[in-house]
């Protein structure tokens, strides 16, 4: 842990279970240093408790591609770092993007090794974002799946 003025270091053996009290706790002092990674410019990584979201933009599909690549392979390295493990099944990739020319949208990224799989939405704190960012046919399309 690093202060202002302080450094502390401690070998740590396991991690903190499920809903106890000291969890949020140390899983923000774990995760302020992935926050302080040096992200390009292109890319904004917003956090709220143990929820990750990395945004990255660019002008066309590969670039966006690239970008999230070279990203994600600098946040395995801090895994490997701090002997940090991710759900892997848990990492969603999306494309979003207005733009409603035919174009190929699917996009491949790799966290450790292994393919991300690609959605056209994703739940981030009660919040369904589409592809098309159109919440509102997202939000009655899922009033409908609820009712059935």
């Amino acid at each position: 842990m690093d202060t202002n003025t302080l450094r502390i270091e401690k070998e740590i053996s396991r991690g903190c279970p499920k809903g106890s009290f000291s969890g949020p706790g140390m899983w923000n002092l774990q995760y302020n240093t992935l926050l302080k990674l040096k992200y390009m410019d292109k890319t904004k990584v917003v956090v709220f408790a143990d929820d990750l979201i990395i945004a990255t933009r660019g002008g066309s599909l590969k670039p966006v591609e690239n970008y999230v690549n070279v990203e994600l392979c600098n946040i395995n390295e801090w895994m490997k770092n701090n002997k940090a493990r991710f759900n892997d099944k848990k990492f969603k990739v999306m494309l979003v993007s207005r733009r409603k020319r035919k174009q190929n949208k699917n996009i491949t990224v790799y966290l450790n090794n292994k393919k991300l799989t690609q959605v056209t939405q994703i739940k981030y704190l009660g919040i369904i974002m589409a592809t098309n960012l159109d919440f509102m046919k997202t939000y009655h399309k899922q009033q409908r799946g609820a009712k059935n």
